[in-house]
C-alpha cells in the first residue's frame, strides 16, 4: 500500500549502473545526490552507502522516507554475462530447438564466417512434451499428465533451480502451460516458475520462448536481491515502500518485480528517457534527442511530443558490431533506444588492423580505470578525459575519488601509443575521437531508421560522462542546441522519481478487418484493462488511472506490424472504418502510400494502464544578462589546434538565471564536468539547466 506524501516524508530515487550507483533524496521540494561505487557481490550495499551519504547533508533519518522508486542493471548485466540460474525449459514436441535455430534470418548477409549468439539454455536443458494447441486456441492433440510427470522428474533429478515453460500458441490458450506448472509445483514446490503465457503473451514463438527462459533465467537471482535489499533498508531506519522502474517507463511493485524481472531490463536507461521527456515538456521541445553517457554504456533516445519512442521488441547482448538481429530478443513493452558500450570506463585495444577500438568491455568499478589506482591495467574513456584535461584529478566524483593521471598516461602509452606509434596525450584524443564518433554513429543510424533529421532535434545531455562528450556530439551530429539540466549526473536516477505507476498488458488474438468481430474486440480491450489495472492498484490504490489503448495491424501477408494508437471510444465502440482509416494514416505517415486491395489484420492489442504524469511547469527562458567569473584555469586539449589551450573554470553552483560564458570553458558540478566547446555559449536557465547555443556571429 502506498503511503501518501506529505512536505515531511522523503523519496528515494536510486540508479545502479555498472560503475555508479546514484542516489536522489527529494524532501520538502529540495534534492540531494550522492555517486558511489557500484558493489557488485552485494549490490544493496552501495544503495545503503548512498542513503547515508544524502540523508546526512538533508540531516534527515532514513525513517522519514517513504517511497524507493529503484532501477537496475542488476538483470541485463546477468544476462549479458551468463550469470542466471540453473534454468531448464519446458516446450512442445518439435520446437525443442527453436531458440537456438532464431528466425533464421543473417544479420550480416554477406558475412560468410557469421556465428550466431548462442542461446541462453543449451540443447540439453530444453525438454519437450506431447500435445498441442493451434494458433486459434483449439486443442489439436490432448497434454496427459503422465506424460508431464516423466519430464519433470528428469528435471528435478538434474537439480533446476527455475523452470521455463513455453508451449505453442499458449497466448491464445493457456490451459495446458497452467497444467505443466501445476505438475511442476507439486514434483519440485521450491523451484521458480514462469510461463511464456504470463511473460509475454504473444505470437511468434522465438521471442516469446527466448524472453520466458530470460524471466526463468534471472528469476531467483532478482528475488533474492530483493529480498536482500528490503531487509537491509529495514535494518537501515527506512521502512518503507520499494517500487521498480521498468523497461516501458513506468513504476511497479517490488512483488511485481520479483515474478516478471526481465520487465527490469534496460530500467534505468528508462528512467534517463524519463528524465530527458520531462525536460523537453518544461522546454516545450517537442523533438529531443536524449543522450545518457555513464561509466559503462551510453543510451541515444529519440523523444516527440514530450513522449520516449517505445517498442514491444528489445535486443539484449548484441554480439556484432551492435548490429540489429546480432542480440538475444526480448519481448516485453520497452522504451526504444540504442545503447552502445561507450561509457566512462569502456576500455580500448588496437586491433588487427592498428585501429582503436573501444567498448564494449568496460572496466566498471572493480578494478575501474587506471586512474582510479586500483590495478586497472588497460585504458579506458575516463583515463583519456583526464590526459585531456576534461576531469579534475582531486574532486572526481565530488573529490570522493582521487584520479592519478600518471597512471592514465601508462596505461594509454603502454596499449595504445607504443603499437601506433604515439605519445600518450595523442592516444588519448585518438581513443575520444573514436568514441565519439561511435556514439554519432549510432545515433545517425537510429534517426534514419525511425525516419528522423536530427539537425531539426535538440540535445538532453545526461550521465556522470555525457556532458563531458556531448559538445563534440553536437558538432558532429548538426545538432544546435544543447541542455545539460540540472542534476544531470544523477539523471536516471531523478526520472525515476518523476514516472508514474503504470503496466502495459499485451496479447496476440489474430483477427483480420474482413472478420471483424466487435464484441470480440471489446472484451479483449475490457480483460486487458482489468489485468494491467490490477498491476498498478498493487502500487497506488487512490489515483486516478489512465488507459492508453494500441493495436499493431498490417497488411495481409507482411512479416511485421505498425503501432496504432486508439481514443477509448474507438477501442470500446469499436468500428471498422475507423480501423482501416486509423491503420492508413499511420501507414503513409511512415511509408508514403497506402497499399489498395490489400486485407488489414491486427496482431496483437495492448492496454496501458498508467497513473497521471506529474504536471511540469514550464521554463520562462533566459538570455544572456552577466558573465559568471571564474574560480580557476585549466589546460584543456583543443581538437583543432591539436594542442593544449589555458581556459577558465567556472562552478556550476555561481552560475545563477541569466548567467552565461563563453567556450572554450569548463564547468565544474560534484557530479560531472560540462565541457563548452569554443563555438557554444552556455546560458544558465531559471531551473538550473545549462543551455549551450552557437554564438552569434557578429
Amino acid at each position: 500500500m502506498v503511503i501518501p506524501m506529505n512536505e515531511t516524508s522523503a523519496r528515494l530515487g536510486v540508479d545502479i549502473g555498472g560503475t555508479f550507483t546514484d542516489v536522489v533524496l527529494e524532501i520538502s521540494g529540495v534534492s540531494y545526490s550522492a555517486k558511489v561505487l557500484t558493489t557488485y557481490i552485494a549490490p544493496e550495499n552501495a544503495i545503503i552507502e548512498g542513503m547515508a551519504q544524502v540523508c546526512s547533508r538533508a540531516r534527515v533519518s532514513p525513517s522519514v522516507i517513504k517511497q524507493i522508486v529503484h532501477g537496475t542493471t542488476l538483470a541485463t548485466n546477468a544476462l549479458i554475462e551468463r550469470r542466471g540460474a540453473k534454468t531448464a525449459l519446458i516446450t512442445t514436441e518439435g520446437f525443442r530447438d527453436v531458440i537456438e535455430m532464431r528466425t533464421e534470418s543473417r544479420f550480416e548477409q554477406y558475412d560468410l564466417n557469421l556465428s550466431l549468439p548462442e542461446p541462453l539454455l543449451p540443447r540439453q536443458m530444453r525438454y519437450t512434451v506431447p500435445g498441442r494447441i493451434d494458433a486459434n486456441g483449439n486443442e489439436l492433440v490432448p497434454l496427459d499428465r503422465a506424460d508431464i510427470e516423466k519430464v519433470v522428474r528428469k528435471i528435478a533429478v538434474a537439480g533446476y533451480e527455475s523452470v521455463a515453460i513455453g508451449l505453442i500458441h499458449s497466448y491464445a490458450n493457456d490451459t495446458h502451460e497452467k497444467l505443466v506448472r501445476d505438475v511442476v509445483c507439486e514434483l519440485m514446490p521450491q523451484t521458480m516458475i514462469s510461463l511464456s503465457s504470463e511473460v509475454s503473451p504473444q505470437m511468434r514463438e522465438y521471442e516469446r520462448f527466448n524472453t520466458v527462459v530470460a524471466n526463468a533465467y534471472i528469476k531467483p537471482l532478482m528475488k533474492s536481491y530483493l529480498d536482500r535489499l528490503k531487509g537491509k533498508m529495514n535494518e537501515a531506519g527506512a521502512d518503507c515502500n520499494i517500487f521498480l522502474m521498468h523497461s516501458g517507463g513506468g513504476i511497479i511493485s517490488i512483488e511485481s518485480a520479483a515474478n516478471f524481472p526481465v520487465r527490469l531490463v534496460e530500467s534505468g536507461p528508462a528512467g534517463g528517457a524519463v528524465f530527458a521527456a520531462n525536460i523537453a515538456e518544461k522546454y516545450n521541445l517537442d523533438k529531443v534527442l536524449s543522450f545518457d553517457m555513464g561509466g559503462t554504456t551510453a543510451k541515444i533516445c529519440l523523444i516527440k511530443d514530450f513522449t520516449p519512442k517505445t517498442s514491444r521488441v528489445f535486443e539484449v547482448a548484441r554480439t556484432y558490431r551492435f548490429k540489429k538481429g546480432s542480440g538475444m530478443p526480448i519481448s516485453i513493452p520497452v522504451i526504444d533506444m540504442v545503447e552502445i558500450g561507450a561509457g566512462g570506463g569502456s576500455l580500448a585495444q588496437v586491433d588487427a588492423m592498428r585501429q582503436i577500438r573501444v567498448g564494449p568491455e568496460s572496466a566498471g568499478s572493480e578494478p575501474g580505470p587506471a586512474c582510479y589506482n586500483k590495478g586497472g591495467d588497460k585504458p579506458a574513456v575516463t583515463d583519456a578525459d583526464l590526459v585531456l584535461g576534461k576531469l579534475d584529478p582531486e574532486n572526481f566524483a565530488g573529490g570522493s575519488i582521487k584520479l592519478k593521471k600518471s597512471s592514465s598516461e601508462t596505461v594509454l602509452q603502454n596499449v595504445l601509443g607504443n603499437s601506433l606509434d604515439m605519445d600518450a596525450i595523442t592516444s588519448a584524443f585518438g581513443l575520444v575521437e573514436v568514441v565519439d564518433e561511435n556514439m554519432a554513429n549510432a545515433a545517425r543510424v537510429h534517426a534514419v531508421e525511425n525516419g528522423e533529421d536530427l539537425s531539426q532535434y535538440t540535445m538532453i545531455a545526461f550521465g556522470g560522462a555525457a556532458p563531458l562528450h556531448a559538445g563534440r556530439l553536437c558538432e558532429k551530429l548538426g545538432v544546435d542546441r544543447l541542455l545539460v539540466p540540472q542534476g544531470a549526473g544523477v539523471g536516471s536516477a531523478i526520472g525515476f522519481l518523476r514516472a508514474p505507476f503504470s503496466f502495459e498488458a499485451n496479447r496476440s488474438v489474430y483477427m483480420s478487418l474482413s472478420n471483424f468481430n466487435d464484441k470480440k474486440i471489446k472484451n479483449i480491450f475490457t480483460e486487458l484493462q482489468l489485468e494491467a489495472t490490477k498491476f498498478v492498484r498493487d502500487c497506488d490504490p487512490i489515483s486516478e488511472i489512465l488507459s492508453e489503448f494500441k493495436v499493431y495491424m498490417r497488411y495481409s501477408g507482411q512479416g511485421w506490424e505498425i503501432p496504432i494508437v486508439l481514443t477509448k471510444d474507438q477501442a470500446m465502440i469499436p468500428d471498422v472504418d475507423t480501423f482501416k482509416s486509423r491503420f492508413i494514416e499511420d501507414y503513409v505517415k511512415l511509408f508514403g502510400r497506402a497499399v489498395d486491395g490489400m486485407d488489414i489484420e491486427i496482431t496483437v492489442w495492448s492496454v496501458n494502464a498508467t497513473t497521471p504524469h506529474e504536471e511540469v511547469k514550464s521554463i520562462m527562458e533566459n538570455s544572456h544578462t552577466k558573465n559568471t567569473p571564474s574560480d580557476g584555469q585549466r589546460k584543456l586539449y583543443d581538437h583543432q589546434t591539436e594542442d593544449f589551450k589555458v581556459v577558465d573554470v567556472v562552478l556550476r553552483n555561481n552560475m545563477i538565471a541569466g548567467s552565461s560564458v563563453d567556450g572554450p570553458i569548463i564547468i565544474t558540478e560534484d557530479e560531472t564536468t560540462i565541457i563548452v566547446p569554443a563555438n557554444r555559449t552556455a546560458i544558465c536557465q531559471s531551473d538550473g539547466s545549462i543551455d549551450m547555443r552557437l554564438k552569434v556571429l557578429k
